[in-house]
């Protein structure tokens, strides 16, 4: 034997010493193992961080996709920009108060979301959501958020909105090829040059745009606070321009559910309220709202699902709005005010208890007036309303040219038996000047309109019974 001549202590060591040695060697084969695996797979490539891009595959997309786009900047600017679809990222923040519950009556609480910038797609569109934020942050529970749309020739209705409404507004902005640059152009005119800090304080815009429109240069989030260089009125915002903007000269339909959809779902408070960026509320609605939810009166202790409705008026050019509903009233009574779309689509706004809201006591603060639901004769009902975003969102598919573009969303809601709250205090008001079937026939594409109810009526109306269901009395029109 290899070990005969060894003595025997001598042997046991030997022995000892091998066993050490193949100790030693299966240790550092499965060490290299372990490391060739990590970063070498001939299948996944270099090890990526489980980061939310790679959480889930079918929610996102590889980064960069549009950054090309962007002007050049820093590997550092780089980073913090990701292409998302729907989902949000992370918040940057550890705060506790994105974990933390807030209160806004006894049985009911909510969740801070963080406010942050990302890209993301819906339907044919490229989304920068939060693009250019609000400098003032509420928690989920200290406000309501007043979530609108519009085109950047629309950006002027904010200053008024505001200054009744003193609270968080969500606004999305429409921006094609070469309107992006004047929207940026009035959303830091407004920010910034204008005689109050309303919109600084409490405006966030979220900028949209066709993936078959991509604007040439689109400037990074971080760098738009310094690129106003004066405060002279932006050519865009000039009211004797002559050039078509972008979208008119292509034709471009406005896609009014995408700019809803977006501007809601990006509110940062439990309480939203989607409306038109014309549509000026009363003041201080979100105290008496919030005030309201907090006494939780017995209507809102009803099982059913619920939204507020407010009522809606026109009221005569050059004329000053009404500050509450004792104004509204002696308006009302004079004809300066008329209710919404009284004399171009009545049936479109004919509200429950439309007569008797405006001959109805005035009591302090705010109370639901009555509990409506959206059935016969009201079935063509089109409420604006404070909600959440648990409501449905609007059917992308359709167009503000089509019109009719809120209708399907009202029948889901219809299906999902909810009940419409109508509150008596608080009211919108059309920016000034009455519509008439006149003034409207310039603007309405009656072709357009045809197709869409045609397609509102054969289809989305068909979708929608199979998805939700049947329910006695709920139409689409």
């Amino acid at each position: 034997m290899l070990f005969a001549n060894l003595s025997p202590p001598r042997q046991k060591l030997l022995l000892r010493v091998s066993a050490l040695l193949n100790l030693c060697l299966m240790l550092y084969l499965s060490l290299s193992a372990g490391w060739s695996v990590a970063s070498v797979s001939p299948v996944a490539g270099p090890l990526t961080p489980l980061t939310r891009d790679t959480e889930d595959q079918h929610q996102t997309f590889s980064r960069g996709i549009l950054n090309k786009y962007f002007e050049d900047t820093s590997s550092e600017d780089l980073r913090s920009h990701s292409v998302t679809t729907e989902s949000k990222p992370s918040s940057k923040s550890s705060s506790s108060s994105f974990m933390s519950t807030f209160s806004l009556a006894e049985n009911l609480s909510c969740y801070n979301q963080p406010i942050e910038f990302h890209q993301g797609m819906r339907n044919k569109y490229w989304v920068l959501y939060n693009y250019v934020r609000a400098e003032k942050v509420f928690n989920c529970n200290e406000s309501l958020t007043y979530t609108t749309h519009g085109d950047f020739s629309f950006l002027d209705n904010l200053e008024p909105l505001l200054a009744r409404w003193q609270g968080p507004i969500s606004v999305s902005v429409y921006a094609p090829g070469s309107d992006l640059d004047d929207t940026l152009d009035s959303i830091l005119y407004f920010r910034d040059c204008t005689h109050s800090d309303l919109v600084r304080n409490f405006a966030t815009f979220h900028v949209f745009f066709d993936m078959a429109h991509i604007p040439a240069s689109v400037p990074r989030h971080t760098s738009l606070l310094k690129k106003r260089l004066n405060c002279e009125v932006p050519e865009g915002l000039d009211p004797n321009r002559t050039e078509a903007t972008y979208r008119h000269r292509l034709g471009l339909d406005y896609p009014v559910n995408v700019a809803r959809n977006v501007a809601r779902i990006t509110a940062a408070t439990h309480f939203v309220f989607p409306s038109d960026i014309e549509l000026y509320p009363s003041p201080n609605l979100i105290n008496d709202f919030l005030a309201m939810v907090k006494r939780t009166p017995k209507e809102l202790q009803r099982k059913q699902p619920r939204v507020f409705v407010n009522s809606i008026f026109e009221i005569a050019a050059n004329h000053s709005l009404p500050d509450n509903k004792s104004e509204l009233v002696s308006l009302l009574n004079s004809s300066t005010v008329i209710p919404f779309h009284k004399t171009v689509c009545p049936q479109c706004h004919k509200i429950p208890k439309a007569l008797e809201w405006p001959a109805a006591e005035i009591k302090p603060g705010m109370n639901v007036f009555y509990v409506g639901k959206r059935t016969k004769p009201f079935q063509h009902w089109e409420p604006i309303y404070i909600g959440t975003n648990e409501e449905p969102l609007y059917d992308e598919r359709l167009s503000w040219e089509g019109r009719s573009d809120k209708m399907a969303q009202g029948f889901k809601l219809c299906l999902l038996n909810y009940e419409f709250h109508i509150l008596d205090n608080a009211f919108l008001i059309h920016r000034p000047g009455i519509k008439t079937k006149k003034s409207l026939q310039s603007s309405l594409k009656k072709k357009k309109i045809s197709a869409q109810n045609d397609y509102l009526k054969k289809t989305i109306s068909q979708e929608i019974k199979k998805l939700y269901g049947a329910r006695k009395g709920c139409e689409m029109f």
